[in-house]
């Protein structure tokens, strides 16, 4: 069974997901188009997904969790951040998701970082990898979508 430290890790990190669930339902209202909406909505699901697997841990071992590389196109470093608005661009809903995704990403090293080496640590590490999974995809949007484009 988990400690009492392990249960408090998991309630946060799904704390964080649901405000990440809440994110995109918001963004799909924002979107101009059919299938911007229904690529937002396939993200939401995957952090309801993240979800599941976060209450699945509590009763599972960590053992179940490994290291994931993920490549880094470093696209997000280098634009500016939007703010939220009514009929955003897909660019701009594009560059948000990018954000939002990389900020999360940072949050769990960072997280990773300070309970390195221990079950906690782990988590944190799978839970990063899994965010820098969602930004290199919205990153490859971008690069394939948008710079291609201009």
């Amino acid at each position: 069974m988990f400690t009492e430290n392990i249960n408090v890790i998991i309630n946060f990190a799904i704390e964080r997901e649901k405000e990440a669930v809440a994110f995109y339902q918001d963004l799909q209202s924002k979107a101009s188009f059919k299938a911007q909406k229904e690529m937002l909505k396939e993200f939401e699901d995957m952090e309801k997904g993240h979800i599941v697997i976060l209450e699945n841990i509590r009763t599972k071992s960590f053992q179940k969790i490994e290291e994931k590389r993920v490549q880094d196109l470093h696209i997000s470093d280098y634009i500016i951040e939007v703010e939220p608005s009514e009929n955003m661009t897909f660019q701009n809903i594009i560059i948000l998701a990018m954000k939002k995704e990389e900020a999360a990403k940072k949050l769990y090293t960072n997280l990773a970082k300070q309970f390195s080496g221990s079950e906690s640590g782990k988590l944190f590490e799978r839970l990063a990898a899994e965010e820098a999974e969602h930004k290199l995809k919205f990153e490859k949007i971008y690069d394939d979508e948008i710079l291609k484009e201009n």
